[in-house]
């Protein structure tokens, strides 16, 4: 089998405002070995939820993924980088914060109300089952190809962080999004796999371009809450909300394409979310938050912060889509064709 091309390193994108270029002109110079050279950008002039904001934020994390081809990999832990990089995580915490409100639930009743699914509801995947086009469903891939070539490795830094049943627990499902030891079968290669049979590039961040604000949006909340100790808990609550969302959603974009007569390839992965996610919630639940709440109790509302975190940018998403579709527009920034 001949592996899609996802494990290259993308080249810097072209910067969408100031505070993208500021970042992106900063990382084509060679990184100082002693010295601290600030990132002069206008953080406060910004739209914590704008496009250039989020992708300057996306680029700084991304230093800690992949990285960019012609970037040096001393760039990752510059103190001018990370300063700047602070600052941007300060707006859109403060945009999320502002979102959310006060956090009034137990974890245990947030994850009750995130697994109550109308079978009538709203939403991307209702729209793609009952009434989307193949057009539609292939946006749809583009914009969470920015997420899904690098599943599980946003979620993966929270590893280090956990111990007791809660570490065991999340390793466990963790090595099932990685493929349980398969490389084809890992779910950044069933994505890759997925996007060759719809017509689409399977390159990673192939498409970062073609995707707006929001889902940028989705991936940065993942990669905030990871990269920081402290945020842990929100690590841990953002997995939560996302296994215990994911079969029931997979559930209908598995109806959709077997209605649009999509290729196999694009059902399976889906199809592989319904069987394995459905396991998983209740492996999270039990064994994932419940212990760790137990063991660090002052974390709980971080938990539950980090389940309305993963709300609040996929409904963003969700929204800006659906307000696109519905006027008859692509919900992308560049065409496919």
């Amino acid at each position: 089998m001949t592996t899609p091309a996802t494990y290259l390193e993308p080249d810097l994108p072209t910067a969408a405002g100031p505070l993208s270029g500021a970042v992106i002109a900063h990382l084509k110079c060679r990184a100082p070995r002693r010295s601290f050279i600030p990132v002069d950008a206008p953080v406060g002039d910004s739209s914590p939820w704008g496009r250039d904001l989020q992708l300057a934020l996306y680029v700084c994390y991304e230093l800690h993924y992949r990285g960019f081809a012609d970037v040096e990999p001393r760039w990752e832990w510059d103190p001018g980088v990370l300063h700047l990089r602070a600052r941007l995580e300060d707006a859109f915490l403060s945009a999320l914060q502002q979102e959310i409100g006060v956090v009034d639930a137990t974890a245990e009743q947030e994850m009750a109300e995130l697994s109550t699914t109308p079978v009538d509801g709203t939403g991307l995947s209702y729209h793609l089952r009952d009434e989307g086009t193949w057009e539609q469903m292939r946006e749809y891939f583009v914009h969470r190809s920015i997420y899904h070539l690098k599943e599980g490795d946003p979620h993966a830094w929270a590893i280090p962080r956990l111990s007791g049943a809660a570490k065991a627990a999340f390793v466990a499902v963790e090595f099932d999004e990685f493929g349980g030891g398969r490389a084809d079968h890992a779910h950044q290669q069933l994505f890759g796999d997925l996007l060759e049979a719809a017509g689409l590039d399977s390159r990673y961040l192939h498409y970062l371009a073609a995707v707006p604000a929001e889902a940028l949006a989705v991936v940065n909340v993942m990669s905030l809450f990871g990269l920081h100790r402290e945020f842990r808990g929100a690590a841990v609550g953002h997995f939560a909300a996302t296994e215990i969302t994911s079969s029931p959603g997979s559930a209908r974009l598995v109806d959709a394409l077997r209605r649009m007569k999509a290729p196999e390839a694009c059902v399976r992965f889906y199809r592989e979310h319904v069987e394995a996610d459905a396991v998983h919630e209740q492996i999270v639940r039990t064994d994932v938050v419940a212990d760790l709440v137990r063991r660090e109790p002052h974390l709980e509302s971080d938990v539950v912060f980090g389940m309305r975190a993963f709300d609040v940018v996929e409904d963003r998403l969700a929204a800006y889509m659906m307000s696109r579709w519905t006027a008859g527009e692509s919900s992308l920034r560049t065409s496919l064709s």
